[in-house]
């Protein structure tokens, strides 16, 4: 009997220790393969069982949580959607994440462990803390500023402080209502195909993942470079250069569309945008110095994020002398994000430095406790104090005198680039307007504000489009608001060629 009761307690034991075993297997090992199961709901429940922490613009949330009674409880709203869906992008049951709402989650959603009464906290009990709060760089008024100006137009600007990266406005159009892709029913479905299967692309964030041509206003790049190479000591100097300019190693011509660029000064052919002395400029400086420039200003990084990715920016660093003087006057393959022009106009306003842009100044728990704070941080110093100084004064130039005269803000300096990008086969499509600027009150100690607009409207008269005439005004209300500047009407300063005056032009 004893023995009977021995090996009856052993089968026993053996039994617990592989239940044991099994349920160690399960819960630590495999833990991870059955919480990723499709099929395996809990997660999704737990996620949407509390509201998700809200992203602030100036103080107030521009997100909130509904709580629908399902059993995915809570829905994500979002108020001025197409406003600020470029900053936000979607939280979304069916769809996931993007922008803010995709990496800042963890935040947002309450499993940051930063946000738990100690570090660890909710791995350990499993449990989740309120979400936190994200709070943004974004200037509402400037966000509204711009999104007015592109109105119908296909476009984006980006806006940012240049002493310390922090990006006032992100704007992308045409936009969209985010909260449409909230939820997990038909609507949502029937929201996504459409917004996806859109020729305008709406959900492409052409402020950060879009890049163009740059045209003239890569110009600012190639000074910087001449400038800093001592290529150009004096901008005042006549410069040998011809109208047309033959491409080094062909036959392919250059030209202008403004008069007086043969032999042009530098300052007069920034002014008012000589292609042909600036395409020459670029060859003499030569390619190493042409992209240790752009380099140094932004381009070819494929790891910048403010937190969300960023699109590369590309300056080609194997080029011929006649690709090289194309690249100069920003085309050939030459491309730009909208956030690094405006970086270059940021750099160049604040004596060269490259701060680091950012879009999130803080996160906070749901009660407004500080969880983390993103300080100043700078990339690297592109170019000489002096240089940028010299620089300054011809994008002021450019405002008071050239191309960029629609820009120009009464008790304020404003320092600005005009660009007509060519595109498509031939240069057939309708040119990209750009503008690139940046601001200071006067009597203010430093600029406060650089913009960089982009136009892409290809139902436009193309003889219409210009830098000047399309992006300048919305770039002028941007830093308007911002230096809280009443608008003033301004006489126009451009003469006209027939009085013997200089020409305005496109580019």
């Amino acid at each position: 009997m004893t023995s009977c009761i021995r090996r009856a307690a052993i089968v026993c034991a053996l039994l617990l220790v592989a239940l044991l075993v099994n349920a160690t297997r399960i819960q630590v090992f495999q833990a991870g393969s059955y919480e990723d199961n499709p099929a395996n709901r809990r997660q999704a429940i737990a996620r949407y069982a509390q509201a998700r922490g809200d992203i602030l613009v100036g103080g107030t949330p521009v997100t909130s949580s509904e709580d629908t009674g399902e059993q995915l409880r809570f829905e994500r709203r979002y108020s001025d959607g197409p406003l600020y869906a470029p900053v936000t992008g979607y939280a979304s049951q069916a769809y996931g994440t993007s922008l803010l709402e995709n990496t800042e989650d963890e935040v947002l959603s309450g499993t940051d462990p930063l946000l738990g009464p100690i570090p660890g906290w909710n791995d350990l009990t499993r449990d989740r803390s309120p979400g936190g709060r994200v709070v943004t760089t974004i200037n509402a008024a400037a966000q509204q500023a711009a999104y007015r100006g592109l109105g119908s137009r296909k476009g984006a600007v980006a806006a940012i402080e240049p002493a310390t990266g922090r990006i006032l406005a992100l704007v992308s159009t045409p936009s969209y209502d985010p909260g449409r892709l909230s939820g997990n029913g038909d609507s949502v479905k029937e929201a996504w195909a459409q917004l996806n299967a859109d020729p305008e692309k709406p959900l492409l964030n052409r402020a950060i993942h879009q890049t163009y041509p740059p045209g003239s206003t890569f110009k600012v790049v190639t000074a910087a470079a001449a400038l800093e190479e001592g290529v150009v000591g004096d901008v005042d100097r006549p410069t040998d250069s011809p109208d047309p300019y033959t491409l080094p190693g062909s036959e392919s011509r250059l030209s202008n569309e403004v008069d007086d660029c043969e032999d042009a000064p530098v300052r007069y052919a920034f002014e008012w945008s000589c292609n042909t002395v600036f395409a020459k400029l670029g060859v003499e400086t030569g390619l190493d110095a042409m992209a240790g420039m752009a380099q140094r200003l932004g381009f070819n990084d494929g790891g910048l994020t403010i937190p969300l990715p960023v699109s590369a920016s590309n300056f080609d660093t194997k080029m011929d002398d006649a690709q090289l003087a194309l690249s100069s006057v920003g085309q050939f393959d030459t491309r730009a994000t909208p956030l690094q022009m405006a970086m270059v106009a940021a750099a160049v306003a604040n004596g060269g430095s490259v701060k680091s842009p950012r879009l999130v100044d803080r996160t906070t728990t749901d009660d407004g406790s500080t969880v983390r704070t993103a300080g100043v941080r700078t990339l690297r110093q592109a170019m000489s104090p002096s240089t940028a100084a010299q620089l300054r004064e011809l994008m002021t130039g450019a405002v008071e005198e050239g191309t960029g005269s629609n820009a120009a803000i009464p008790g304020a300096t404003v320092g600005g680039k005009t660009g007509t990008a060519q595109h498509g086969v031939g240069n057939t499509g309708t040119p990209y307007a750009w503008f690139i600027s940046w601001a200071q009150a006067d009597g203010a100690p430093e600029p406060a504000v650089a913009v960089a607009v982009v136009v892409e409207d290809a139902a436009a008269n193309r003889a219409e489009i210009s830098g000047g005439g399309s992006a300048a005004p919305i770039a002028k209300a941007v830093m308007e608001t911002v230096l809280n500047l009443r608008a003033t009407p301004r006489p126009d300063p451009r003469r006209d060629a027939s009085a013997g005056g200089r020409p305005a032009h496109r580019h």
